[in-house]
């Protein structure tokens, strides 16, 4: 079979090093997946944001996308000679999730993808002894199943078209093997995403897929409550939380880059947190 011809988007510029690119962000209603929606739109991408349950929250990101990718658009149109690129596709559609199957079931009707990226992962918090088989099957599924069968569905179209980007979201502090006393099996989880990543990268080398596994500290999401917030910030370097933009603006930097010579890093975001 012979090697397959990399495809090259338009460019405007440098500003839209992803102009042409499609991207899936899974989880990408809210939190860290918005704010990567975001900050690939900016970049460049067309996207198709999964939200899980709230119209709402998709609505938001849907809308934060949107102006992220014409106020690129408009800044490199100002600047390029070219000319202004088309305005670009942005859409999103929400469904619950409990088994893998029932997103590789939509797969088909979203056409190509490129980009790959899963900011979607259920977290429990319970020691070992409470930690009931349901919870065992939902975040081996969900956390881990989920991204490594929706790898697997896209990896071989990526390879034909010589060109594919995973982005993947461990935990805090799985980015090796510890111990956990609270949360040990949605860390098992995480930590196996840390296997996949570095395999996507080792097979898709060659036809320029690359795969990486990020893993922030304590992420100021709006999911945390106030309580909660004011705890982690007592344990995080200089009482800061990460900004959800900053995750997503650094991963779009190592996803736009190409060739990508970060693939199959497990890179920590975490500011050095020390627990």
């Amino acid at each position: 079979m012979s090697m397959p011809q990399d495809r090259a988007p338009p460019r405007a510029d440098e500003r839209l090093p992803l102009l042409g690119r499609r991207a899936l962000v899974v989880g990408g209603s809210g939190g860290i997946g918005a704010a990567l929606a975001a900050a690939l739109a900016a970049r460049g991408a067309d996207l198709v944001i999964h939200g899980g349950s709230s119209a709402q929250r998709l609505a938001r990101a849907l809308e934060s996308a949107r102006g992220a990718a014409a106020r690129a658009r408009a800044v490199a149109a100002q600047v390029s000679a070219m000319d202004s690129p088309a305005p670009a596709s942005i859409e999103g559609f929400l469904l619950p999730l409990e088994r893998p199957a029932e997103f590789l079931g939509r797969l088909p009707e979203l056409g190509p993808i490129d980009l790959l990226a899963v900011a979607f992962g259920p977290f429990v918090q319970k020691p070992l002894a409470a930690t009931t088989l349901a919870d065992w099957e939902r975040l081996a599924l969900l956390d881990l199943a989920l991204p490594g069968a929706l790898a697997s569905a896209l990896l071989p179209s990526m390879c034909e078209r010589g060109y594919g980007r995973v982005i993947l979201f461990g935990g805090t502090r799985t980015d090796a093997i510890r111990a956990y006393a609270t949360n040990a099996a949605y860390a098992a989880a995480k930590t196996g995403l840390a296997v996949l990543a570095k395999s996507l990268a080792a097979e898709g080398a060659e036809r320029n897929v690359a795969a990486f596994l990020l893993c922030p500290g304590f992420v100021d999401t709006e999911y945390l409550s106030e309580g909660l917030r004011a705890e982690l910030r007592g344990k995080a370097p200089r009482g800061r939380l990460v900004r959800p933009e900053e995750i997503g603006s650094f991963a779009a930097d190592l996803a736009a880059a190409d060739p990508c010579v970060a693939s199959g890093a497990l890179i920590t975001l975490d500011g050095g947190l020390r627990l």
